[in-house]
C-alpha cells in the first residue's frame, strides 16, 4: 500500500472528491512532520506514537578504504506501535 492507495481509501470512505481526500492525507502527513520538526510527539490512538530520537556523534569506517570517519550527531524519526496495532497484525 502506498500514498495513492491511502488517498483512494479515504476517498471511498468519505465519499467526497478525490482532491479533498488528497488534501486530507497531505494535511495529516504535514502535521506529523511539522510536529516532529518541532520536537513534539505525535500520538495516534490505535496506531502508535511518532517521536524523534537524538543520535550522538560517533566514529565509523569507510567500508571501501577502511578509513575512520566522523559521523555527525543527528535526529531521526522513531515509531512505537500501539498495542491495538500489534494485536491486529498478529
Amino acid at each position: 500500500m502506498n500514498k495513492a492507495d491511502i488517498i483512494d481509501r479515504v476517498h471511498a470512505t468519505l465519499g467526497s472528491t478525490k482532491a479533498d481526500a488528497d488534501r486530507a492525507v497531505e494535511c495529516m502527513i504535514d502535521s506529523v512532520v511539522t510536529a516532529l520538526k518541532n520536537g513534539e510527539e505525535v500520538s495516534v490512538a490505535g496506531l502508535g506514537i511518532f517521536s524523534t530520537k537524538a543520535r550522538p556523534a560517533r566514529e565509523g569506517r569507510n567500508p571501501r578504504t577502511g578509513e575512520t570517519i566522523r559521523i555527525a550527531a543527528t535526529r531521526t524519526a522513531k515509531f512505537r506501535p500501539a498495542k491495538a496495532l500489534k494485536d491486529a497484525v498478529k
